[in-house]
């Protein structure tokens, strides 16, 4: 099976007062399709830089980012906005719904961003507000949801497009521990169902633990690997963190 997502030797810096900060050194990973993959780390480990890496969202210094064989590092910036619509879906810990709008329309953004027709994209909005459980809320705006519902949502709108990957970053920081379980495991399963490849940025090993692989930074180099094989066994991948990067 092909890889859906590499990166080669890729290293990150940002300059500033006369300094170079290195944030991430020749990192190199290769991810199947229909995989869900968590990267753990501690903060300034260089977790996220990476994960906007992938997304097209930043560009690294070096090496290469490949998503279904093209190198989005080489693309133009309107290149890697309109790969981004149309072939990336990104969930933050901040939810980043619009206040204004209802759980439905905030599914249906991405696709008036792009100029879709409404008879077009309903049935998709409906099929994905039933998978995250919210056809009953669908009128309902982000002040009148709960946190793990309005995280629901802004999952449904991440995966609105059939996007080739999705990216979360730290997708549970603003959950209580319940909620958080609850959205973990709903990624790991639309993960599944949809056959679609999920990326998780967490410092939670009962989050990592629901993913098929882990792969563990430290100071921007990748210093090790966790197969959690999906089990949810956090005590493993806790006691296998601290090993790696402590």
């Amino acid at each position: 099976m092909g890889a859906v997502l590499q990166t080669r030797e890729v290293v990150k810096e940002y300059r500033g007062g006369g300094e170079v900060v290195r944030a991430l050194s020749g990192i190199s990973l290769t991810v199947e399709p229909g995989r869900f993959l968590a990267i753990m780390g501690a903060s300034g480990s260089g977790k996220t830089t990476l994960l906007h890496l992938m997304g097209g969202l930043d560009v690294p210094t070096s090496g290469q980012v490949l998503v279904e064989g093209q190198d989005i590092a080489a693309m133009s910036d309107r290149g890697r906005t309109l790969f981004r619509r149309r072939r990336v879906g990104v969930i933050f810990q901040a939810f980043n719904l619009l206040p204004t709008l209802s759980a439905e329309e905030n599914v249906a953004l991405p696709l008036l961003v792009d100029g879709r027709d409404r008879a077009d994209y309903e049935p998709k909005v409906n099929e994905l507000l039933e998978q995250v459980d919210l056809v009953h809320r669908r009128s309902h705006r982000p002040q009148a949801l709960s946190g793990g519902e309005q995280q629901r949502v802004a999952i449904a709108r991440a995966l609105v497009n059939d996007p080739v990957i999705v990216l979360a970053d730290e997708p549970t920081g603003n959950l209580d521990s319940r909620h958080g379980e609850e959205i973990w495991k709903l990624l790991c399963k639309l993960a599944s169902e949809r056959d679609c490849t999920v990326i998780a940025v967490t410092h939670e090993a009962a989050g990592a633990a629901h993913a098929d692989r882990v792969v563990v930074l430290k100071d921007g180099v990748a210093v090790g690997e966790i197969e959690s094989g999906g089990q949810a066994d956090a005590t493993l991948v806790a006691a296998s963190y601290a090993k790696l990067a402590g």
